[in-house]
């Protein structure tokens, strides 16, 4: 997969692709990564990438001309019909099922913002998506638009080596993921759940299963808006509602 990066920082985005698992896709070749550092276009010899907007107002806005050069040396280096996206408070939220459709693409090019953002005429003439990763502020758009990549870039084929683990991630069937223990089997007389050690594979399933949803009704009740729930969803539920199951936080 082509991955394009317009940005004022490009060494935030090049070591994020030298560790972890975007580090392995990038070294094996599962990921073509462009950087383009938007300074290598600006005209004058100070490397000028903002300025003052006009109608006054604090900080700096990203100029077009620069912005629209490094746009398009990535285009040209991109497959045919690249889209070209940034992330920013104006976006459509980013979802997982966004990750997952956009790594069926050949390539994505992502614009990271800076200071008080952009000319409004290099969205218009460039940009084709914006993504939000939630309401608040950051310093810049790489690490949005990092986290973005990362969901992305996941989902290719054998970047992740345990592919089940995609098919287990949280928010695929529009839950929270359940908890996880590993050993030792009693820390600080701390227990791991009896179920779990139980080698019933079945038993197993439906704690985790429970668990997942109690999790999600608790912290985000608004992922299970509009559920279609299965039987034994449904008899999970009532326990827990019912006090049967593991007991509700107060």
């Amino acid at each position: 997969m082509y991955v394009g990066v317009v940005s004022v920082f490009p060494e935030i985005i090049k070591d994020y692709f030298t560790v972890g698992i975007m580090g392995r896709a990038a070294r094996e070749g599962l990921v073509d990564l462009n950087v383009f550092d938007v300074r290598d276009y600006a005209y004058d010899a100070h490397k000028t990438v903002d300025d003052r907007p006009y109608g006054g107002g604090p900080g700096m806005v990203l100029m077009y001309e620069p912005l629209s050069l490094a746009v398009k040396a990535a285009k040209r280096k991109a497959p045919a019909d690249t889209e070209v996206g940034l992330v920013s408070p104006q976006g459509e939220i980013f979802e997982q099922r966004t990750a997952i459709d956009k790594s069926q693409l050949d390539g994505i090019i992502l614009v990271c913002g800076r200071y008080e953002g952009f000319d409004e005429r290099f969205i218009e003439e460039f940009v084709d998506f914006e993504w939000s990763i939630g309401d608040y502020i950051v310093s810049g758009g790489e690490l949005p638009a990092l986290a973005c990549l990362d969901a992305i870039i996941r989902n290719l084929p054998a970047v992740v080596n345990n592919a089940q683990s995609i098919l287990d991630e949280s928010f695929l069937d529009g839950t929270l993921d359940y908890p996880q223990y590993t050993r030792p089997e009693l820390v600080d007389s701390l227990e791991v759940p009896s179920v779990l050690l139980s080698g019933n594979h079945s038993a197993v399933n439906s704690f985790r299963k429970a668990a997942s949803l109690r999790k999600t009704y608790e912290r985000r009740p608004d992922l299970l808006v509009g559920t279609t729930f299965s039987e034994d969803e449904r008899k999970l539920l009532a326990k827990y509602f019912s006090g049967e199951g593991e007991q509700r936080k107060r």
